[in-house]
């Protein structure tokens, strides 16, 4: 990576939907060197992909519950493999690794209490987890 590789990162993150004329023009380059940039910083895993963020005052999104989840894992499960679990579960809007002793705080969202429950046996079946700590985000 370079500094014009942070100044795409840097438009891509105001903007993931920013076409690559426009960060062409935001950044001084080409089209096509920007697509070339782009595509290369995906395959490296740098951009691991784009998402819709919503306003949850505003939109459906405000229903169901958002809550944290700490959660160890197994200490022979590699966190690669939780990560990459967590990328394909729909409910998990982030994941981050932490210091303490939980090894991930995990963001997510269900339409209830019961959805809260499946997901938690999942963590614990599917992802590794052996033992999870939740908290409830009130607003």
């Amino acid at each position: 990576m370079d500094a014009t590789d942070d100044k795409i990162i840097d438009v891509l993150r105001e903007d993931g939907r920013a076409s690559f004329s426009g960060i062409g023009r935001r950044v001084g380059l080409s089209t096509n060197a920007v697509a070339a940039r782009v595509r290369r910083l995906e395959k490296a895993g740098v951009i691991l992909g784009y998402r819709v963020v919503l306003d949850a005052e505003t939109t459906d999104a405000a229903d169901g519950l958002e809550a944290f989840i700490d959660v160890r894992l197994d200490p022979a499960l590699d966190s690669a493999a939780f990560l990459d679990w967590a990328r394909r579960v729909p409910e998990i809007r982030d994941a981050v690794h932490v210091t303490g002793s939980y090894d991930y705080l995990v963001q997510i969202r269900v339409a209830d209490t019961g959805a809260l429950d499946r997901l938690l046996r999942r963590l614990k079946r599917d992802g590794g987890a052996t033992h999870t700590q939740t908290r409830l985000a009130l607003r």
